[in-house]
């Protein structure tokens, strides 16, 4: 069961922060490049006592939408980011073609899902 999560993007710390009970308990961290239509993401963190709750799930969805909603293109270094596209594939349009990054989304069918 995950916890009730609140998500906010921090220009200043460059990060995607997952927020539970007023904590700071997971983070993307982000970079905007430089003509402001691509994103790249380097590493997915959750607190170690909040792992396996689905933090980083929840988080990975928000960043991802919130992505589409601006019309932004993915630039990805974060394995866990490649996994969770790889198994929602309605977000592989996301990722740059010319600069996909080094966390290449796998090219494996999405494994099945958990109720």
């Amino acid at each position: 069961m995950s916890p009730e999560m609140n998500v906010r993007k921090t220009s200043n710390t460059g990060a995607y922060e997952a927020v539970v009970d007023g904590q700071v308990v997971g983070m993307i961290v982000y970079h905007a490049q430089g003509t402001g239509r691509r994103v790249t993401l380097s590493h997915t963190i959750v607190e170690p006592d909040h792992r396996g709750r689905g933090i980083a799930t929840g988080l990975v969805r928000h960043v991802l939408d919130d992505l589409r909603a601006q019309d932004l293109k993915l630039t990805n270094y974060c394995p866990f980011v490649a996994d969770y596209i790889a198994d929602h594939p309605e977000y592989k349009e996301l990722v740059d073609s010319r600069f996909p990054g080094r966390a290449t989304v796998p090219g494996r069918p999405p494994r099945e899902r958990s109720a």
